[in-house]
């Protein structure tokens, strides 16, 4: 696990440049820097060491030195593509993941990331082409961002190394506030800084002569096999240990994370490591430690474990604010940040189960889609009329049902984790001209346009909430603490039979992720498999309501800067409510307050 950074420019400084940019990462590779640096470009490495920890520096040269690489990640069948690439006659010099690159790339060329089973960002430079091929892995595990003028060509693992580059221009980009209102991230290509773009995973780019071209080389396809129950849990079961086993490739000691549910359950189970690690609070109702403890106990290997308490918690924010790059307000993030300090005491790389909901069906609303099915008989223009008529009435129970069940899911479903809607958005922001959900969430929707519902939402949760929520956080509260994450859910030949199940087999209208759970209850020898995820949950909702919270946020609140961009008299009254227990605004009250944070550490303090 590295961090990477790259400058295209004629230009005399760029050793000066590129190793500023670099430093600004050396969390992501404290182990060891190195830089290649010609006519043309600049490539920066900052290396966390895993694999062939002593011959695997980077950048990393072809015989001939004509081509040279950086790359963050791992390739987990790096040893078979070895070895069909000596049979084509290719030289290798050291025992690491990275060199399969190089000779992978002199084989098939662009073709190569479809060959890789891994988590990676890479950068290659074809010195002879005076070309530039980046690519970045399937489900968007490891992050590369670019930042390109007319002028100019940059790439990096986090936005923040831009901030070094000496023309960067550091702007905000205002037309996703809404989005970032309603999914409660960055949900779009775009980022907040202006000019500055996510590459979307299961895609590459080629730079040549400063034009740039595009190409998607993977996505996401459903294909449900009506197999018997039975045979597609034995399927499960043989994929995740297999993946499992891929996913423990390394020179160093591998941990794992463990909460109290089936995914790190599971993983544990399968993996057996030395150390685990959990965090949990002091209030009984968010605390998953003494669960982790009766598993760990039951196998008979180690867990580690920390109660964070409130004022630890707060006083996180901005350096949380500052890893994660773009606003956030996934309550969990913070969480991650010190489970993973934690683990980072003692190894290098741990093992995570993230995933496991949005590739095996594990979301609830999956199942109320199973439940509800009755209402839908009612014919859609009544369904619609009713939604008309419940959008017009006070928020109470039952209300939101009514008016999801009057639209259709393109026009209403953005994820699991909505948090304002179009109306609420109109009250609380002043600043027009906004990227609507709809446009955001449409190419999805056409892709899947003839599967069920179940499917499309999945394939929404997949292309947003995992890929630039839940993988963003794990991967910067990870490298935030120097330490390698890795997630044997999300996995190419994983995904190969999660998506070949049929929906009773994810859901039903007892069950989630039905046949998950019962490949897991082979090796999980306590009652983890039942248990719904909680991930890592936190007790924001009560902390608001306490003193010490509410007076953080409000000042926040009340200061200049969030005038210009909310009415603070609704910000005020949404916490005020949440406080005196009128209505539950605890993700509206977040969500506002996470991006006031983040915009004080990038655009105020800064």
């Amino acid at each position: 696990m590295c961090g990477i950074v790259g400058l295209i420019k004629q230009s005399d400084n760029k050793e000066k440049i590129i190793k500023k940019m670099a430093e600004r990462i050396k969390h992501r590779g404290p182990d060891a820097e190195g830089f290649y640096i010609d006519e043309n470009i600049a490539l920066g490495h900052r290396r966390l060491a895993i694999i062939d920890i002593n011959s695997g520096v980077q950048p990393m040269f072809n015989e001939d030195k004509k081509i040279v690489v950086v790359f963050n990640g791992e390739i987990y069948n790096y040893i078979e593509l070895k070895a069909e690439l000596k049979k084509k006659k290719h030289k290798f010099t050291t025992s690491s993941d990275t060199e399969v690159l190089v000779h992978g790339y002199e084989e098939w060329g662009s073709d190569l990331p479809k060959k890789l089973r891994g988590m990676f960002a890479f950068a290659i430079w074809d010195k002879e082409n005076e070309s530039l091929f980046c690519a970045r892995d399937h489900f968007g595990i490891k992050p590369l961002y670019y930042y390109k003028t007319d002028e100019e060509f940059l790439f990096a693992s986090e936005i923040k190394s831009f901030l070094d580059y000496p023309d960067f221009k550091k702007e905000l980009n205002k037309s996703i506030l809404a989005a970032y209102l309603s999914f409660s991230f960055t949900p779009t290509s775009e980022t907040f800084f202006k000019n500055v773009y996510r590459l979307d995973p299961g895609t590459s780019i080629t730079i040549h002569k400063n034009k740039l071209k595009m190409n998607k080389y993977f996505k996401l396809e459903f294909n449900e096999n009506k197999k018997e129950f039975n045979e597609s849990v034995e399927e499960i079961a043989s994929i995740m240990k297999d993946s499992v086993n891929h996913h423990l490739l390394s020179d160093v000691e591998v941990g794992s994370f463990l909460s109290s549910g089936i995914d790190s359950s599971y993983l544990v189970a399968l993996a057996k490591p030395d150390k685990t690690y959990t965090v949990g609070y002091d209030n009984p109702k968010y605390n998953e430690i003494e669960y982790a403890k009766n598993l760990t106990d039951l196998l008979g290997i180690s867990n580690t474990s920390k109660k964070i308490t409130k004022e630890e918690y707060l006083n996180s924010i901005p350096k949380i604010m500052y890893h994660m790059d773009e606003p956030s307000s996934d309550p969990a993030a913070i969480a991650l940040y010190f489970v993973s300090h934690l683990a980072s005491q003692e190894v290098k790389v741990v093992l995570s189960g993230e995933g496991a909901d949005e590739f095996f069906g594990g979301y609830n609303i999956y199942r109320k889609d199973v439940d509800m099915s009755f209402y839908n008989k009612i014919p859609f223009c009544l369904r619609h009329l009713i939604a008309k008529i419940a959008s017009c009435l006070p928020e109470v129970k039952g209300i939101n049902f009514l008016i999801r069940r009057g639209m259709t899911l393109e026009e209403n479903y953005i994820g699991v984790n909505k948090v304002f809607g179009k109306n609420e958005i109109k009250k609380v922001l002043k600043i027009k001209n906004q990227k609507s959900n709809q446009e955001i969430t449409k190419p999805v929707y056409e892709e899947q346009k003839n599967k069920s519902d179940i499917v499309k939402m999945q394939a929404i949760d997949i292309n947003f909430w995992l890929i630039k929520d839940i993988l963003q956080k794990a991967d910067r509260m990870t490298m935030a603490n120097s330490l390698e994450g890795r997630v044997p859910f999300i996995d190419t030949e994983v995904f190969k039979v999660a998506s070949s199940l049929p929906i009773e087999y994810k859901v039903t209208k007892e069950n989630t992720k039905v046949a998950l759970r019962e490949a897991a209850k082979k090796v999980i020898p306590n009652e983890s498999y039942k248990k719904k995820k909680l991930g890592f949950p936190v007790p924001l909702r009560d902390w608001l309501k306490e003193d010490d919270f509410y007076n953080e946020v409000k000042n926040t609140f009340e200061s200049v800067y969030a005038g210009d961009f909310f009415n603070q008299k609704r910000m005020i009254k949404l916490l005020n409510d949440h406080k005196n227990n009128k209505k539950d605004n605890y993700k509206k009250v977040w969500t506002l307050y996470c991006f006031l944070k983040w915009y004080e550490v990038f655009f105020v303090e800064n």
